[in-house]
């Protein structure tokens, strides 16, 4: 049997597939920028699903927001250790950045017991209690969505970018409705579709297209 063994030409293989067949399929589709395409064929080349091209909305200030993040060292938060995993930690360490998943902190179950909230809610306002910029990295839980835009709508000074693909059928349409309505750098997937290896596609898309530290 022939078949290719190389992970990096079988991911160069996957992408002109794609590419095929959306000229194929979609001739008339455009995207908006060279990012834009990066990211959204990422989340095609993870999921195999083109929807992608039609449910992945981007505020006018997302790309430019979430770089000046990355740029400016930022802590990474995410709602899973799943999405953590996801994420490409030599990049982000180029450019100065850490990540954390506080989900299974001690201290976040004691808040969500003595609060009567979710862990996922909990772990938003242990990581907004935290220094320094940041950007949200949601695939997976509606409420820590909910939970920072509540925040980020009570104190505007507090917002920053967030990346908002939790999957599901118990509010994680309406959490991304609303973040695509709100005021905060964003890319959101509309509808249920999304998860966690979503959002580590679009994070590494975006680190991908950043140029590489001067060594």
């Amino acid at each position: 049997m022939n078949y290719l063994t190389q992970p990096q030409q079988i991911e160069q293989e996957s992408f002109v597939i794609i590419g095929e067949i959306i000229a194929a399929e979609r001739p008339d589709y455009r995207f908006a920028s060279e990012l834009h395409e990066k990211i959204i064929k990422r989340a095609i080349h993870t999921t195999a699903d083109f929807d992608w091209l039609d449910i992945l909305h981007f505020s006018d200030d997302a790309l430019t927001s979430i770089e000046t993040a990355l740029r400016a060292g930022a802590t990474l938060y995410t709602d899973t250790t799943m999405a953590l995993s996801g994420i490409n930690k030599s990049r982000l360490a180029e450019l100065g950045c850490q990540i954390h998943c506080f989900i299974a902190q001690p201290e976040v179950a004691e808040m969500a017991r003595s609060r009567g909230i979710t862990r996922s809610m909990a772990a938003v306002d242990l990581a907004m209690s935290q220094p320094g910029p940041k950007l949200f990295v949601f695939g997976n839980a509606p409420t820590a969505l909910f939970r920072l835009l509540e925040l980020c709508q009570e104190e505007p000074a507090r917002s920053c970018p967030v990346i908002g693909v939790p999957v599901g059928f118990v509010g994680a349409a309406e959490s991304k409705q609303a973040l695509a309505e709100s005021a905060l750098p964003h890319i959101a997937a509309l509808g249920r579709k999304g998860g966690s290896n979503v959002a580590a596609a679009i994070i590494n898309a975006i680190l991908y297209h950043l140029p590489k530290a001067a060594s």
